[in-house]
């Protein structure tokens, strides 16, 4: 959306005139997104999690040929929020689908990706949408015609079809085969993705272990998934997973993404257009740190370290803003969205450019891809689906709020939105320094041991994980599993592996 903002084509046929009906339209996409993410956990415990991704990427289809073809604001608007349906089920099942392939050790750099792919998504469709600008005399001319947003619309269809095609060629979730005990299906997707193959590999003996001992443990409890999700020690984890996706809403990248565009306008620096591209090409950059180094450094620093930076970087914005800035009014056109400007002073121009981009690159190394990896990770296997869901309509409902309030806000209240933003960074750096603990290197069956253990978030989590423990032991000959793959009973077990310890798993 932000790239067609800047054109006479889309202000001219839309007749965008006024914020709130801006608002109105950029708010249909994550509007759709809420009620998408809130319908993820139903699709993706039933159907699975891979069929949960094909079916979003369906309904994206969908929702990008209407806003292909749209002929006014109201069809427009439709075929947002169609596509935020799409959206919302894709953004809270593939961070589950990645957490329950990935091996603790990696976890994070695999969750991370998707939040990789975002950034390269962005970053392409925002330079098909500059091209398509150039269309018909450029994003200046009056009469600009329908192709510069018709364009990149139509484009959207082509990712979405390759994603539908190409899921047919990965698993299942092991967990979710395990869920429905399909119990020879998930050893073999184990075996596949962490033992090349080897069904005997003490590692994919070591997480069959874990697994099925998680899924006893909670049929033994036996309560409904919803009802677990209101236990006060489950409760605590939703309410952080669902803070989480809010401060990453209220960090204040949601200005950056959708009206970078006005942020450039009002710095009034260059072609806003293209300066807005550098902070996209900054946001895929500045995210591989995070995938290569996240499992290293951790969850906890990542969280409190981007708020702290990102709340220092805008507030200097907001000052430059409020001391050297001035009112401004356009009756018409695309600067009509704005009422505060810099005029004539290039050095605090190009300093409010750098600190917005300073601000971009902390949200790409920090609460960028952790804001995702997070949730996925913290809840047991009964209820992550659903705990997910609302963690991931936290986001898209503060997203939607935004989306529809920032382009009034940015015009009533200008520079000090900067210091709302800024101030929200302040509470969630302190709300995650008291809540949050670090999850690197533990199994997803582990989060039980870190979240409940009494242990405050901000001391240290004791190093290591039971899955290598039980690795060790398989593969000194201490520990023998067996699965039952209907009939008879089949015996997995390492080379090494001596009868002093027996263990018999098998499927319910």
């Amino acid at each position: 959306m932000s790239g067609v903002l800047g054109t006479y084509a889309y202000t001219n046929y839309y007749n965008v005139q006024g914020n709130y009906r801006q608002g109105a339209i950029t708010c249909a996409m994550p509007a759709g997104s809420l009620f998408g993410a809130l319908a993820s956990s139903f699709i993706a415990d039933r159907y699975s999690r891979r069929t949960a991704i094909q079916v979003a990427a369906l309904i994206w289809i969908v929702g990008s040929i209407i806003q292909t073809a749209s002929n006014g604001i109201g069809m427009l608007v439709v075929g947002r929020l169609v596509s935020g349906l799409g959206v919302g089920i894709e953004s809270a099942v593939v961070p589950i689908y990645q957490a329950e392939i990935a091996p603790p050790e990696i976890r994070g750099r695999v969750v991370s990706l998707q939040q990789w792919a975002i950034t390269w998504g962005i970053l392409l469709q925002y330079f098909i949408q500059y091209g398509a600008s150039f269309t018909d005399g450029g994003a200046n001319n009056p009469n600009q015609g329908t192709a510069a947003f018709r364009i990149p619309w139509g484009v959207q269809i082509v990712p979405a079809t390759i994603l539908f095609a190409g899921m047919f060629f990965f698993p299942r979730s092991p967990r979710w085969l395990a869920s429905k005990d399909r119990w020879e299906e998930s050893i073999e997707v184990l075996a596949a993705l962490h033992g090349g193959g080897d069904m005997n590999h003490p590692k994919v003996l070591a997480q069959y272990q874990e697994i099925e001992e998680a899924l006893t443990g909670e049929r033994v409890e036996g309560k409904p998934d919803w009802t677990l999700l209101t236990e006060p020690r489950m409760f605590r984890r939703v309410i952080l997973g669902m803070s989480i996706q809010m401060w990453s809403q209220l960090c204040g990248m949601n200005v950056m993404m959708y009206y970078i565009v006005y942020v450039m306008e009002a710095a009034n620096i260059g072609d806003p257009l293209l300066t807005s591209a550098i902070q996209y090409i900054l946001n895929v950059v500045l995210t591989l740190p995070a995938i290569l180094f996240l499992d290293k450094w951790g969850r906890r620093p990542s969280l409190l370290v981007g708020s702290f930076m990102m709340m220092v970087f805008l507030f200097i914005v907001g000052a430059l803003q409020a001391i050297y800035g001035q009112p401004f009014h356009a009756e018409s056109g695309p600067l009509s969205a704005i009422s505060w400007i810099l005029r004539d002073n290039r050095p605090v121009q190009l300093a409010v450019v750098v600190f917005t981009y300073l601000f971009v690159s902390t949200f790409s190394i920090t609460w960028g891809p952790t804001s995702w990896t997070y949730p996925a990770e913290i809840f047991p296997s009964q209820i992550r689906a659903k705990a997910v869901s609302l963690a991931t309509a936290s986001n898209w409902a503060w997203n939607c709020a935004l989306a529809f309030a920032v382009p009034p806000l940015l015009w009533n209240i200008n520079w000090r939105l900067y210091m709302l933003f800024a101030s929200f960074n302040g509470v969630a750096f302190i709300h995650m320094f008291l809540t949050a603990p670090e999850t690197k290197g533990k199994t997803l069956e582990e989060m039980d041991d870190v979240f409940d253990s009494g242990r405050p978030a901000w001391r240290s989590v004791p190093k290591g994980s039971r899955l290598a423990v039980l690795q060790k032991e398989i593969e000194e000959g201490n520990l023998k599993v067996a699965v039952r793959f209907g009939e008879p009973c089949i015996e997995l077990k390492s080379a090494a592996t001596a009868t002093n310890i027996e263990t018999v798993q098998r499927a319910v």
